[in-house]
């Protein structure tokens, strides 16, 4: 049993929406898993039916497994019921749902005794995933009940519930648990989705005032210039000649000018991962430390290590699990490091592994004349270096 806690829209986590109700993040995670889980969660009834059959028989016994069986069927009832649009009817629903489950569960005392807890364990995780902000008290209560309510029953012949608490708080803790880990994945999933939305426009802004910066001033002078030809036509055939040769010129010098802004806008720069990085560091809650400004990196070099960004910090958020990534910037090198977990399950792990995108970034440096250096830091953490050599030294080895 779990539920993802996130609206799909918005890809925030709430526990209640402004009518008090259960708000559209409280949603089962969908197809398979969301069957497992569920199906899982039935075991519980059915150590309470065995219990039955062990503490009472004849009409008691027929009554204790009407009761587990109307619990069974009730939650069974409330996965439907969660799976569904979000709505006020709904809500009601899963109120009513919970409410016959609690009365249920009490019904099955005389019956399953201690093992009537199995249930509470079922109830308890139900609320844990509804609603997250009463975890805590419910799981405390069903705890304590567990454990306390069978010693203080003399004709149960039972000590302290011990069994039945440790159940009841594992299980509804780890579909908490669950649920907030399904919520961060989502809402991780959306504010990526966010900054590459943002990114874009970005760009498209970007290139959008560069062109208008770029043909603004040479559409103009053709212009003028095509006005004084014609103007010249008739009295200089020379001069305007030659004005419609400077009219060619920055027809051809546009036309430069607007393949160099489209390439611009496709190529991967340092400036431009160093702000895509900072919002993806950001959106996975790591500290990101990260240049202001990438003028240490020559031109030749902006876009080689525009790529080296993009897969290291893309790995520091997939593989590292840090909580601060630091970038330093020099003329010849990049280096990022992080606090993660390094070694064997680090982002440096792919780099040396068969990874698409780190093989690519592997044969990019080769190609410039560089090096990667990757390793674990001590105690903990992962280093990735690129270095290439000054451009005097590429030129002087090729000579």
């Amino acid at each position: 049993m779990a539920d993802a806690r996130t609206d799909g829209a918005t890809g925030g986590a709430t526990d209640l929406d402004r009518e008090g109700t259960p708000a559209p993040a409280h949603r089962w995670a969908g197809g398979l898993r969301r069957i497992l889980l569920a199906t899982g969660m039935l075991v519980f009834p059915a150590l309470t039916a065995m219990a039955v059959s062990r503490n009472v028989s004849g009409p008691a016994g027929v009554t204790g497994y009407a009761v587990v069986v109307a619990f069974s069927l009730c939650y069974v009832l409330l996965a439907l019921t969660t799976g569904r649009a979000p709505g006020a009817r709904r809500t009601r629903r899963i109120r009513v749902l919970l409410a016959a489950m609690t009365a249920l569960f009490l019904a099955a005392l005389p019956s399953a005794h201690a093992d009537a807890f199995f249930l509470a364990t079922v109830l308890v995780s139900a609320v844990a995933v509804l609603w997250h902000k009463h975890t805590v008290p419910a799981v405390a209560a069903g705890t304590l009940a567990a454990l306390l309510l069978p010693w203080a029953v003399p004709a149960w012949h039972t000590g302290p519930g011990g069994f039945q608490a440790l159940a009841l708080l594992f299980t509804s803790m780890t579909c908490a648990a669950f649920t907030e880990i399904a919520a961060t994945n989502q809402a991780l999933v959306a504010a990526r989705a966010e900054v590459a939305r943002l990114a874009s426009e970005a760009e498209r802004n970007r290139i959008a005032r560069d062109l208008h910066d770029l043909l603004g001033h040479s559409l103009t002078a053709i212009t003028v210039k095509s006005r004084l030809a014609q103007r010249l036509a008739v009295k200089d055939v020379d001069q305007a000649v030659a004005e419609m040769t400077a009219v060619e010129t920055l027809s051809r010098q546009a036309l430069a000018d607007v393949r160099a802004a489209v390439s611009g806008y496709r190529e991967v720069t340092v400036a431009g991962e160093l702000a895509r990085g900072r919002e993806l560091l950001r959106a996975a809650g790591v500290v990101a430390d990260l240049p202001s400004a990438a003028d240490a990196v020559g031109p030749d070099q902006r876009e080689l290590f525009g790529w080296v960004l993009r897969e290291g910090l893309t790995n520091v958020v997939r593989h590292a699990r840090a909580a601060r990534c630091s970038v330093l910037l020099t003329a010849t090198s990049v280096e990022i490091r992080d606090d993660g977990r390094g070694g064997a399950g680090g982002p440096g792990a792919g780099l040396v592994g068969s990874g698409k995108g780190l093989t690519g970034l592997r044969e990019r440096v080769a190609a410039a004349g560089g090096t990667v250096e990757a390793g674990p830091l001590d105690p903990r953490g992962w280093r990735l270096l690129v270095t290439v050599r000054p451009p005097d030294s590429r030129s002087e080895g090729t000579t």
